[in-house]
């Protein structure tokens, strides 16, 4: 299996790029694009365990717009063959000092193109880190 083809890594850089502007702008249209519809997408998040498209299409349209913007360190995207990637990254809130926030996503190349299939959201002390 060839490992980060550039043109496939370029894509999914792309993408979790399109999907982190409309995060820290709350844009929900495209953040609920860019999930999986399906009841097997999966979203783990700092306060929330959330199973299928339905309930993080819910959460996303309940949550604050407020507080969003963040700073992110160390991403790593990685992709394997032409159809699956994992995007990882460090991210800073300043109104969370001493806090570091981790966020891992699963990435699927769709018909539609490329969608998170599962995301896991924590945060934990920098000291931690």
């Amino acid at each position: 299996m060839d490992i980060n083809i550039p043109k496939v890594k370029a894509e999914v850089e792309a993408a979790f790029t399109e999907y982190e502007k409309a995060l820290v702008s709350n844009n929900v249209e495209v953040l609920d694009e860019l999930f999986l519809k399906s009841p097997t997408t999966i979203r783990y998040g700092g306060g929330e365990n959330l199973y299928g498209y339905d309930e993080i299409a819910a959460f996303r349209s309940s949550r604050s717009n407020l507080g969003l913007e963040r700073s992110l360190e160390n991403t790593v995207i990685t992709t394997f063959g032409t159809s699956f990637a994992t995007a990882s990254t460090l991210f800073y809130r300043d109104k969370t000092p001493g806090k570091v926030g981790r966020q891992m996503q699963t990435w699927v190349r769709m018909s539609e193109g490329w969608r998170v299939v599962a995301a896991h959201v924590s945060v934990i002390d920098a000291e931690d880190a």
